[in-house]
């Protein structure tokens, strides 16, 4: 077995006690919530022994220690409940809403790093120039304003104000039928499907939210690539390369390049996670479908399964991303490979 796979292995492993711990935490979280979902299920004019006997059939009035038994053998079986709300299976609704939430999210980060990787080596290699400025302000932008604030604004501005936008209310206008369920993301689906004028239209639906989170996690990566480059520049070996009478471009982009975007691939990770607990937000904002707004439903009604789906679901999302991360960062950096 080479050393590229057992670090993989590794890292695999070291994802076990950390999903673990979630699941405790969760269940005890959710048990913590405020409200009796047996009497939010029975309804306003339930009795208390008709609340005494829905409690009995949903195992709540068990003891905490017999519940989460339970609960652990219930995931072993791939089964996380029926939400009280919907009355669906929860991993069924967590199916069918996380490509939404997914398509969002990962449209957001390639916004944001084809914005923000350009930004912060354009703000490093003209260091205080009218760019490093304007790098300087979307910056402190980006980290000083609320999403659910930026999102609004966007709303007034395109959607009522201008009309340039359409209406932010879900996945699709309702002019436009629903793509084949193929991967899940819209456009995607409806470009494999041929049909490009619903593609234009899932697009469009697309950009307002999208935009939205980009500009939330736009900040740390712009930030990070400025430092990483302005560190790089000055280093020894890029003084060198210049005395050798390379040219500026295989400079910048040969030798700085490759190890600024070292620390740039691992603070992706962590903008990742923002961008889960960012998501929630958007989606209220735009009505989108995803798991997030769905969390939210469930939180009002101390929905205990959707709510503990959900963090599972995000919790199993987020050790998979730092897995690829840390594949990259094993891909990109020389001295990972060789060691």
């Amino acid at each position: 077995m080479n050393p590229r796979t057992k670090l993989i292995l590794f890292r695999v492993l070291q994802a076990i006690p950390a999903l673990a711990g979630v699941v405790l935490v969760s269940f005890i979280l959710t048990r913590m919530l405020p409200g009796d979902p047996a009497a939010y299920f029975a309804g306003p004019a339930a009795t208390p022994d008709s609340i005494a006997e829905i409690r009995a059939a949903m195992g709540l009035d068990r003891s905490l220690p017999v519940q989460f038994f339970h609960y652990v053998l219930d995931l072993g079986r791939g089964d996380l409940g029926n939400s009280l709300s919907t009355g669906q299976p929860v991993l069924e609704e967590l199916a069918r809403r996380l490509p939404a939430s997914l398509e969002l999210t990962f449209t957001a980060l390639l916004l944001s790093c084809a914005i923000a990787l350009p930004l912060g080596i354009a703000a490093a290699v003209n260091q205080g120039s009218w760019i490093d400025h304007v790098c300087r302000a979307v910056v402190t932008a980006g980290v000083s304003l609320p999403t659910f604030f930026t999102g609004i604004v966007l709303v007034y501005v395109f959607y009522y104000l201008l009309g340039w936008a359409p209406s932010p209310l879900g996945r699709l206008d309702f002019v436009y039928l629903s793509p084949p369920d193929i991967t899940g993301f819209y456009v995607i689906d409806a470009l494999i499907d041929g049909d490009a004028e619903t593609a234009w239209g899932a697009l469009r639906q697309l950009v307002l939210p999208a935009t939205t989170l980009a500009l939330f996690t736009l900040a740390p990566l712009a930030r990070m690539a400025r430092a990483s480059m302005l560190q790089a520049l000055s280093s020894d070996y890029i003084r060198t390369a210049r005395a050798a009478g390379l040219r500026e471009g295989q400079v910048v982009f040969g030798y700085a390049f490759q190890n600024a975007m070292l620390p740039v691939i691992t603070t992706l990770g962590m903008v990742f996670s923002f961008m889960l607990g960012a998501n929630v937000l958007v989606e209220k904002v735009f009505a989108w479908p995803g798991i997030g707004s769905y969390a939210v439903e469930a939180l009002v009604v101390s929905d205990y399964a959707a709510v503990q789906g959900f963090v599972l679901a995000m919790a199993i999302l987020f050790v998979l991303l730092n897995l690829t991360i840390d594949i990259l960062y094993t891909i990109v950096d020389p001295r990972t490979r060789e060691a």
